[in-house]
């Protein structure tokens, strides 16, 4: 099986977290520039990452990828089973899917992307703009709802839940937003121990090497 992608997208580090998590294998390949491969064009018509290929079977989008999987490899269930916990998994998953990932496109796009991939100057307009209207309102709300530090969202196991949360919030502090550690502290302690796990871990130290250099 392979996804195709950049982990520095919150999308496809999303299903490589996930994957580890219930323990598939899946090989990342990253997409070729400027003409990506023909496998990736069939399987993502849209040009959106991730992609994924599973033999003659191909799908884009993290949710769609992770809704295959999980019921190909039912083991370990990364959503609950009853009907609130279900509802609730897919909440968090859709806020960081949409309104965390609007954030996502406004500051790190802005500060990493831009610069790096299509050699255009930060807007930095955005990112202010960004980071003081749009990210007070998402960490007010994570801070309200985010559990102790090692325990989870929905349930008492990891699931796509907190794996959407926490990839969102990567990107915010890849790109240096401007959050207050002081004032979201359940917040970030949360994160960070989510964070520390090895799903987590090997992804985040090759990211912040790559973007160190």
């Amino acid at each position: 099986m392979i996804l195709y992608g950049n982990s520095l997208s919150p999308f496809v580090r999303k299903v490589m977290v996930y994957a580890t998590e219930k323990g598939i294998a899946l090989e990342n390949v990253q997409i070729a520039r400027p003409d990506p491969q023909p496998e990736f064009l069939r399987a993502s018509p849209l040009r959106k990452m991730p992609a994924f290929v599973d033999g003659h079977f191909s799908i884009a989008d993290s949710t769609a990828i992770i809704a295959y999987l999980e019921l190909k490899y039912p083991q370990s269930p990364m959503y609950p089973s009853d009907a609130e916990g279900r509802a609730r998994a897919v909440w968090f998953e859709e806020l960081a899917d949409t309104v965390m990932a609007s954030a996502v496109n406004k500051i790190f796009f802005n500060r990493i992307v831009a610069p790096r991939i299509f050699n255009t100057p930060c807007n930095e307009d955005v990112v202010r703009d960004c980071e003081q209207k749009d990210l007070p309102v998402i960490l007010n709300y994570l801070e309200s709802v985010v559990p102790d530090p090692g325990q989870f969202l929905v349930g008492p196991r990891i699931g796509v839940a907190d794996i959407s949360v926490v990839s969102m919030f990567l990107n915010y502090q890849h790109a240096k937003a401007n959050m207050d550690a002081n004032r979201y502290r359940r917040t970030f302690a949360w994160v960070q121990s989510i964070l520390e796990r090895p799903s987590f871990a090997a992804i985040v130290t090759a990211e912040t090497a790559f973007l160190a250099r």
